[in-house]
């Protein structure tokens, strides 16, 4: 007879969200979680019901990006009221411990951190529930994929050589613990010159679409290096707030809306699997 621990339960999904994903990136540095909190406002800004976990417990940056640092409302039954801030619903472990203070935790709280900001936060009815990684390819995400059935996963890179080497471990992790690909996402593409409005490839370009056709996965479009960028995280104002139709944040609508119809695509088909089986 066979002894040891028991099998862990399955992942469960979450009552009232319709899809759960994952945002992560092979390196820090890239601007994941800036791609993650305007994907998240864009969104919510063409409809959908949207909820943002900032899951980079060692490096929490959405409550300054979105502009909140409100200690979330405890209600009954120790449930969680996450924050909202632009029609996005957020929690963040940035709420509880705010300012220059670290985080000291080995895995295993990291864990139970994951479960409670999935299962004891009160959600209500989501579209989509977006997850912000930590960069790299470390012990989030397989708590992640042990808590809930992800829809898929969305890969940031920047197009330089050492960006995407790590972007290419980040899909074959992904790959690994059987989460689909949405798309790969190349931030940083380029640079326009304010002066001579020319574009200069600081940091390469075209590297993340080149690598979405090695790993047959979609690509779901250039960011440009924009100091409006940056400067809309930095001041809680992120550029998506500005539109569909603004010159800044139309590349992150165009982005999202190819984020919502694979992932919606990728529930259908999963819900037809279940059914069959």
């Amino acid at each position: 007879m066979a002894h040891g621990h028991p099998a862990p339960p399955p992942p469960q999904p979450l009552p009232g969200v319709a899809s759960i994903v994952a945002i992560g990136s092979g390196k820090g540095g890239v601007g994941k979680t800036t791609v993650a909190v305007n994907l998240s406002i864009a969104l919510a800004k063409l409809g959908f019901r949207i909820g943002l976990i900032d899951a980079d417990v060692y490096g929490p940056n959405v409550p300054l990006m979105l502009g909140t640092n409100r200690q979330p409302r405890l209600l009954e039954g120790n449930r969680i009221e996450p924050n909202e801030a632009h029609g996005v619903k957020v929690i963040s472990i940035g709420f509880l411990s705010p300012g220059d203070k670290p985080m000291v935790m080995r895995g295993p709280m990291l864990h139970q951190i994951i479960r409670q900001f999935l299962q004891q936060v009160e959600w209500g009815e989501l579209d989509f529930l977006l997850v912000d990684l930590p960069p790299g390819t470390g012990d989030t995400v397989i708590s992640l994929v042990q808590t809930v059935p992800l829809t898929g996963a969305v890969v940031v890179s920047t197009p330089s050589d050492v960006a995407l080497q790590d972007a290419r471990k980040a899909l074959e992790m992904f790959h690994q613990v059987n989460v689909p690909i949405l798309g790969i996402v190349e931030n940083m593409s380029h640079f326009t010159c304010p002066h001579c409005h020319q574009e200069i490839d600081i940091f390469s370009k075209g590297g993340a679409e080149r690598t979405a056709k090695q790993f047959n996965v979609p690509f779901l479009g250039s960011i440009e290096l924009d100091p409006e960028i940056r400067q809309g995280g930095d001041t809680g104002m992120p550029v998506a707030l500005a539109g569909p139709d603004s010159a800044k944040g139309k590349q992150f609508y165009d982005a999202a809306r190819l984020v919502a119809e694979l992932a919606q695509a990728q529930s259908a088909k999963a819900e037809n699997v279940f059914e069959i089986s």
